[in-house]
């Protein structure tokens, strides 16, 4: 089965183009890079051609709120069209849960309004939504730093591993279109101040983390739904302890050599 990969050369795309292939499906990894453009519609019909499924990871270059809504809207409303076009009858997508309550930020009204693009359009779809991935944690670390000091909020938050993010989507893909959502998670919850703790106790890391009911994240103040998925979401294998003991720190990351990189698992 031919799948086009929108958005091929991000975290998840990576992941899912590898996942695809090597379940012995025909992928066509899509990005800017490889001379399909989901602005400029280039190279959009050519690499939808005989496609029975497109999924769409992409991503916004931009958090600004303004920018935002204009890439998901403009790549959107390209791509649903170019996939009428080409008669692909499944439209996968990934979002991010909670988006519905997080509307006090300008990037998940931009999400939203994607997400309603493709209920609207004449496409069979599966929409699925994942919580923060582990591998997002230091930049929430750092989007709430403020001197030697990180502000965060004392809320639920379910985050998942790429890879299971990744591996949802691509059997969702798989799979015939639900013309629904469907909701991706880690196994456990935790508070986002003490995840954010320990993330940076491994990382021998001492700025000072502090609970702050008033901290915002991205944008929106959290409560203990805002983060955290609904009833019955498909929970990815990966414990967070898991996760964290094969990281490495972010300063070992920048030291290490060429041949270190380049061995151990990965």
């Amino acid at each position: 089965m031919k799948i086009v990969v929108i958005g091929s050369s991000g975290l998840i795309g990576k992941k899912l183009v590898d996942k695809l292939r090597r379940k012995g499906h025909e992928v066509v990894a899509a990005s800017r890079a490889l001379g399909v453009d989901i602005i400029t519609g280039e190279g959009l019909a050519e690499a939808l051609t005989g496609a029975r499924v497109a999924v769409d990871v992409a991503n916004s270059p931009s958090f600004e709120d303004t920018a935002a809504l204009e890439f998901f809207e403009t790549s959107g409303r390209n791509l649903l069209a170019a996939e009428a076009a080409a008669g692909v009858g499944h439209h996968v997508a990934l979002s991010v849960v909670g988006t519905e309550r997080l509307q006090d930020s300008g990037y998940f009204r931009a999400k939203l309004a994607q997400e309603s693009l493709i209920k609207n359009s004449s496409i069979p779809f599966t929409i699925v939504r994942a919580t923060q991935f582990f591998e997002f944690i230091r930049g929430i670390a750092q989007s709430a730093t403020e001197g030697q000091t990180v502000r965060l909020s004392h809320s639920l938050i379910q985050p998942v591993a790429a890879d299971d993010v990744a591996a949802a989507v691509a059997e969702a893909a798989l799979q015939p279109p639900v013309n629904g959502t469907i909701e991706v998670a880690g196994p456990d919850a935790f508070h986002l101040d003490e995840l954010v703790r320990r993330v940076l106790a491994h990382d021998e890391d001492h700025h000072r983390v502090i609970a702050d009911p008033n901290a915002r994240y991205f944008g929106v103040l959290l409560n203990d739904q805002s983060l955290v998925p609904g009833e019955n979401p498909r929970l990815g294998p990966t414990r967070f302890e898991y996760w964290l003991g094969r990281t490495m720190p972010p300063k070992q990351e920048a030291t290490k050599t060429p041949l270190s990189s380049q061995t151990g698992p990965g």
